[in-house]
């Protein structure tokens, strides 16, 4: 039996960086979560991944499952819900403005 699709983001890191990174719907990377395009269909899902994955600057860009949330897309794993959050120390990154925390 197959599974229902699930709406998705496409996630990856920014190759120079490091940074967790998702794709918009105007086809820009952002760090931040809330901008990622949510993704409802299966076949748009997997053509965004091809078209992320072509673009220079990123690297290991997937397809990670999400829920629409009142500010935009929010994580419906702990793996995407830790990964948003930046490094897991505070010293750099995202986490270096405590707000994100």
């Amino acid at each position: 039996m197959t599974r229902a699709f699930t709406p998705k983001i496409v996630t990856a890191n920014a190759l120079l960086e490091g940074d967790v990174i998702y794709l918009t719907a105007d086809d820009r990377w952002s760090r931040n979560l809330s901008e990622a395009e949510l993704i409802d269909d299966e076949a748009v899902a997997q053509l965004r991944l091809l078209d992320a994955e072509r673009q220079g600057g990123v690297v290991g860009a997937y397809l990670a499952d999400a829920i629409a949330g009142s500010r935009g897309p929010k994580p419906a794993h702990f793996r995407e819900a830790f990964r948003a959050k930046g490094p897991s120390n505070y010293a750099h990154g995202k986490q270096e403005d405590r707000k994100h925390v």
